[in-house]
């Protein structure tokens, strides 16, 4: 194997770590940005729970009509 290829073969390795490190920025970035939405969807979540409840536990049960 002469010098040159040797030098082409790391010059390959380069561009292809190269990009893998973006790849890897790129991923890091998504999933970055989907545990943000999903914890706000999950403080909704427990935010519409938690008025479900109170509402439930505020209201006495309606009385049946008079014809049952």
């Amino acid at each position: 194997m002469t010098h040159s290829d040797l030098e082409a073969r790391i010059a390959t390795l380069e561009m292809r770590t190269m990009h893998q490190d973006r790849v890897i920025e790129d991923l890091n970035a998504t999933i970055t940005t989907q545990w943000r939405i999903i914890d706000g969807l999950a403080r909704q979540m427990a935010n519409l729970d938690d008025r479900l409840r109170d509402g439930a536990g505020g209201v006495p049960p309606e009385a049946p009509p008079p014809h049952y």
